[in-house]
């Protein structure tokens, strides 16, 4: 049976193994607004389309994951 990868997005662990850094340096960089995320619920995806921008040297929007407030 073959396996096609036709995600849009990788989880932050995925993302880490494509980029050859760990799960917390992955993350680590997704807190600083490094490595570009979409929060759906409580998960973190990275949008492949973003990652090859950011590899390519491109410069895609990020935002910090951070969560809203109340007051925002």
């Amino acid at each position: 049976m073959e396996m096609v990868d036709d995600k849009l997005t990788l989880s932050v662990e995925e993302c880490a193994k494509r980029l050859g850094i760990g799960r917390n340096s992955a993350y680590e960089a997704v807190a600083r607004g490094e490595i570009p995320v979409i929060r759906v619920g409580k998960r973190l995806l990275v949008p492949k389309a973003q990652l090859d921008k950011l590899l390519t040297g491109e410069t895609p929007s990020v935002k910090s994951p951070k969560k809203e407030t109340a007051d925002s």
